[in-house]
């Protein structure tokens, strides 16, 4: 199987890998609006932190600001690995694992994390958007989430 800079399987159409790329491009940029940009209006996310669901733009809009706003000089770089997606004609499915790494300024690793996500995708026109995305983590057997693979 060959693999991009994304970790994509050969078959992930390119539209794909240019969301996940510009994915990882605006959580380095802390750019809020480019982010939020990849995700339907009424998209629906099962994301790992404080809340069941973010249901909708907005919400997931609210997260994403808090999380960026929390960094400081920090930045967080993500890579996926494993990526395969089976598409339809305008439906894809997505999962992989991806990691997320907080860099100082000069570009060391202060922490870093990894888990897996799932997402269904709809095509826009010629692109595609993020309809529902759900992380997700293994759980130990003392009910401690497990952020390293």
């Amino acid at each position: 199987m060959t693999r991009s800079g994304t970790g994509t399987d050969a078959d992930t159409p390119a539209a794909i890998r240019q969301l996940l790329l510009r994915y990882a491009e605006s959580v380095l940029a802390k750019d809020v609006e480019a982010f939020v940009a990849l995700y339907a209006a009424d998209v629906r996310v099962f994301d790992m932190w404080n809340r069941w669901s973010h249901d909708g733009r907005q919400p997931w809009r609210e997260m994403v600001q808090g999380w960026f706003g929390s960094l400081h000089d920090e930045r967080v770089t993500v890579a996926f690995s494993e990526v395969r997606t089976r598409v339809a004609q305008d439906l894809a499915v997505l999962h992989a694992f991806v990691s997320f790494a907080a860099i100082d300024t000069g570009g060391a690793t202060l922490r870093s994390m990894s888990n897996r996500i799932t997402m269904a995708l709809a095509r826009h026109g010629d692109d595609w958007k993020i309809v529902h995305q759900h992380t997700s983590a293994p759980i130990d057997g003392e009910t401690k989430a497990i952020f390293q693979r």
